[in-house]
């Protein structure tokens, strides 16, 4: 994630990017991967789904930070507030000195204020924006120090037939989608960053300074307002405070980061809902170590060639891991959930409630497919443009933004 203060934000493949990630990583020593166990399952009796997923999270190869904790924390909670239709995972991308702390703290409140809202299968997106916005402030009032830290999070509620999927920062979300006889991945979440022309303008009336290091720094023209995805990858546009040198984040939304708070940088998620049919074989929710020289479509590809999402998760963490180190000579922590979303045929199978992680061994995440909804309107940014989300995958799940 983007810290001035802690990762590197290069700007990373979009969904449409030609990388068709025909080289595989071996998944060989890997003594700072969390995984354990076969895949998990959740019903949603209601409509008769079966949900089969799996989580793998992977510390990042850090040289000069050798003891440095996983940042990324995951959560999975099945059967939300008793009810067998309901189900719910996370995946929490922490950032700056007590980053691990933050993300830690928000997997676990995240949960339990949405579990607790009487409003939550009522009005899912209600219930996310206030879920959000408490955690939020809980996270402001405890022992944490989360003025220079804080964490992304990017999650996934099932209600019945219903996937909703809440985001901030820039970890994502994709949903596979059956066209014909391809699989195609569509991004059920838009990277909150400067890039974001609709994003960049939000901060700036808050008073943010919008520059890239280079410019603050005097070596570019820091009037040119500009940034080329491509180009200025490993230099993005920040957010600085008018007379200081910080808090130099290099994302618009987290939960926490208290002194961004007053430049614009918020914890309000866009909710993206869509409707759950055939067309729709498995999602993914990652942190960005996932996608940092990975597109969406070649982990979509990776994914859809396993019956199995542990072994689809194995092979995707080991070619991110392979592509850092093809690139850089550390590699970013790397967490992903894959949920398989099929039919129901076997009856009175016992549900497993696999519910967190955080460096412990990987535990399988409740499937849940989303209609995109969200708590504001959420343009799709890859490849440099910010476009509206497409208003239909197809005629059968039609995608809503609110």
């Amino acid at each position: 994630m983007g810290c001035i203060h802690g990762k590197c934000c290069r700007r990373r493949p979009s969904s449409s990017d030609t990388d068709n990630g025909d080289a595989l990583g071996a998944v060989s020593d890997q003594p700072h991967t969390s995984a354990a166990g076969p895949s998990c399952i959740a019903y949603v009796p209601s409509h008769n789904l079966r949900l089969e997923y799996y989580a793998l999270t992977r510390r990042g190869h850090y040289p000069e930070s050798p003891e440095k904790e996983n940042q990324d924390s995951y959560c999975i909670k099945s059967q939300l507030q008793g009810n067998p239709h309901v189900h719910f995972c996370g995946v929490f991308d922490g950032h700056g000195q007590f980053g691990t702390e933050c993300s830690v703290f928000v997997k676990n409140r995240l949960v339990d204020v949405l579990s607790n809202d009487p409003t939550l299968i009522e009005d899912p997106i209600k219930a996310f924006n206030s879920a959000f916005l408490t955690t939020n402030e809980e996270l402001h009032n405890s022992d944490i120090d989360d003025s220079m830290s804080g964490t992304t999070a990017i999650t996934a509620l099932v209600v019945g037939d219903m996937l909703y999927v809440a985001n901030v920062g820039d970890s994502r979300a994709v949903l596979a989608v059956k066209e014909g006889n391809k699989v195609v991945a569509k991004d059920l979440s838009s990277d909150q960053t400067p890039f974001r022309r609709d994003e960049c303008k939000r901060v700036k009336l808050c008073g943010a300074r919008v520059l890239s290091v280079d410019q603050v720094e005097g070596l570019k023209d820091p009037d040119v307002q500009t940034w080329d995805d491509e180009v200025e990858g490993g230099d993005p546009p920040r957010l600085w405070f008018q007379n200081g040198m910080y808090p130099g984040t290099a994302f618009t939304r987290s939960v926490g980061d208290c002194i961004a708070e007053k430049i614009g940088v918020v914890a309000i998620p866009e909710v993206l809902t869509v409707q759950l049919t055939a067309n729709y074989p498995f999602f993914v929710v990652a942190s960005d170590g996932v996608f940092e020289f990975l597109s969406s479509q070649t982990v979509v590809d990776m994914a859809n060639r396993y019956a199995d999402p542990r072994e689809a998760c194995s092979e995707i963490v080991a070619e991110s891991y392979k592509r850092w180190l093809e690139h850089e000579t550390r590699t970013d922590d790397i967490t992903i959930i894959i949920v398989c979303i099929k039919d129901l045929f076997h009856s009175g199978v016992r549900t497993t409630d696999c519910t967190e992680g955080n460096k412990e061994p990987s535990e399988r995440m409740p499937e849940n497919f989303f209609t995109p909804t969200a708590s504001e309107t959420s343009p799709s940014v890859r490849g440099g443009q910010v476009s509206e989300l497409n208003p239909s995958v197809n005629q059968r799940s039609p995608f809503a933004v609110s």
